[in-house]
């Protein structure tokens, strides 16, 4: 069985509720007429709105929608609820706390089981750079910094590389001054798939939007671009 991360920059129903081709390609992958999606909300708060807007977009889809929060879970084995789904959806918001909150709950313990398992581990910036071993992250206040994350994929990510303006050469400075290791950028509505450590394919959901390598090689930062394959028409 497969392990699969699909890791977006942004977009998906958080950010595009009349645009949800990225969450369909997501539910396609299970290859089940009615896979059951659990969305955790943990970094932003399990935000009552966002938990309602997640419900409103999947409810929309063939799918079976479920969600778990940590503040006010509704089951008492964790590792059970999650390992019988077919996608686990991860919310954006603040890393540090979703990590933090993870680790005390033993949910990062139970996410790798399903990911070894063949549960896809889905989500959108906190969502997305999560599972890497480097984050590039807004979770503190000032300027963007380095977060360690779960590592389940090699090296950094940043999401919202055409969204946020400080994106960009924050990442780029931290991989000029080796502070994070070589990895991946991605714009706005793209996705990034992976099939256990490797990226199997790169979607998005506007035309526009690009992925990107990004690498420190004898001092200088250099950005290889990776143009998605579109979902759209």
């Amino acid at each position: 069985m497969s392990q699969q991360i699909i890791a977006m920059g942004g977009g998906g129903f958080s950010m595009e509720p009349e645009n949800l081709l990225l969450d369909r390609y997501i539910l396609e992958q299970t290859h089940r007429t009615t896979p059951k999606v659990c969305f955790l909300p943990t970094a932003s708060g399990d935000s009552e709105n966002y938990i309602n807007r997640f419900y409103a977009s999947f409810n929309k889809l063939d799918c079976t929608p479920s969600h778990l929060s940590l503040f006010k879970p509704h089951v008492s084995d964790l590792k059970e609820f999650i390992l019988e789904k077919d996608v686990i959806y991860v919310g954006g918001g603040n890393t540090f706390n979703l990590l933090t909150l993870w680790k005390a709950w033993g949910l990062d313990v139970a996410l790798k089981e399903a990911w070894e398992s063949g549960v896809i581990l889905a989500g959108l910036s906190a969502g997305s750079i999560c599972w890497f071993e480097q984050g590039i992250t807004d979770s503190f206040s000032g300027s963007l910094s380095k977060l360690d994350c779960l590592g389940f994929l090699p090296g950094s990510n940043c999401p919202h590389y055409d969204g946020e303006e400080n994106r960009r050469p924050s990442f780029h400075d931290l991989v000029l001054n080796r502070e994070v290791t070589r990895g991946l950028a991605a714009d706005d509505g793209v996705a990034f798939h992976f099939k256990g450590n490797d990226l199997y394919e790169t979607v998005s959901s506007r035309p526009t939007a690009m992925g990107y390598h990004v690498y420190n090689r004898d001092g200088e930062v250099l950005e290889e671009t990776i143009k998605p394959v579109f979902l759209g028409e």
